[in-house]
């Protein structure tokens, strides 16, 4: 592990300019779950390591019926996972989380990190694009947002720029929500997704959410647009599921070859659509 700088600011604008100082060469440090991991193993080599948990109103869950849902940057997953609103509200999300790692990881790693690592197999990645998330940032105009699906561009890289600041995720407000995320992986537990799906269902109308079946976790709009108003037969799932591996791009890599990818997400959104049937 190489020496670094190591700061503690103690608001944005601190840590902005920060960031802007150092540029490429620093590193935000929230949980710390992949950037300690990256440090230690030689795969990042930062200057600057700039930690923002000191940072006030970045720990906060707050909810209204205006808004929606903020879950501030800092929030744990093991903070999501206990809290009440999302249990009663956005379960999916909360369960999402719940798969991160082990207890002890999520009592460090942040919702916040898990999409800014832009991994196509991000946990918490699918629920927030099936349920239309904002992402609030602060950067050179103060604090903004933007759509969940803006934010991914490619492998491990979004749409940040130089001495942006993630600060929270929003989510709005829905009548009601049913539905499930579903991640397959190699081992029971601690392990990362094989391929990874959110189908749930929003005031009526089906979305589809999948991870680690394209460079960026993607939507399957082609796919919703087909089961807009449709009732959910067992003809109509099966034609939905055809659709679907005609909208993702998965490769085969260590963790699973494309063909078998290609059969989990079969059998992801199959259980996808039959628990919204069950849940009608």
């Amino acid at each position: 592990m190489k020496n670094f700088e190591y700061y503690k600011p103690k608001s944005l604008e601190e840590a902005r300019e920060l960031l802007l100082k150092y540029g490429e060469e620093a590193s935000i440090l929230n949980g710390g779950t992949d950037l300690i991991v990256r440090i230690h193993d030689g795969l990042s080599h930062p200057k600057a390591v700039i930690d923002i948990k000191g940072i006030e109103g970045l720990s906060e869950i707050t909810y209204d019926e205006v808004d929606g849902l903020t879950i501030g940057a800092c929030v744990t997953l093991n903070q999501m996972g206990e809290n009440p609103v999302l249990l009663e509200k956005f379960r999916v999300l909360a369960e999402a989380g719940h798969t991160v790692g082990s207890c002890q990881v999520r009592n460090r790693a942040t919702m916040a990190g898990n999409i800014a690592n832009a991994s196509p197999l991000a946990d918490t990645a699918t629920p927030l694009l099936a349920l239309d998330a904002m992402v609030k940032v602060f950067g050179e105009e103060g604090e903004t947002e933007v759509s969940i699906h803006d934010f991914f561009v490619w492998v491990r890289k979004t749409c940040l720029q130089v001495g942006d600041i993630v600060t929270g995720i929003r989510i709005p407000n829905y009548g009601s929500i049913e539905g499930i995320y579903q991640k397959h992986t190699r081992r029971n537990e601690v392990d990362l997704a094989t391929v990874c799906a959110t189908v749930i269902k929003i005031d009526g109308e089906v979305h589809i959410a999948l991870g680690s079946v394209a460079p960026t976790p993607i939507r399957a709009r082609k796919t919703e647009a087909f089961l807009k108003g449709k009732v959910l037969t067992e003809e109509v799932i099966e034609e939905a599921i055809e659709m679907v591996l005609g909208e993702i791009a998965p490769i085969g890599d260590i963790r699973a070859s494309k063909d078998y990818r290609e059969e989990i997400v079969k059998v992801l959104i199959r259980r996808g659509l039959r628990e919204l049937i069950a849940a009608m």
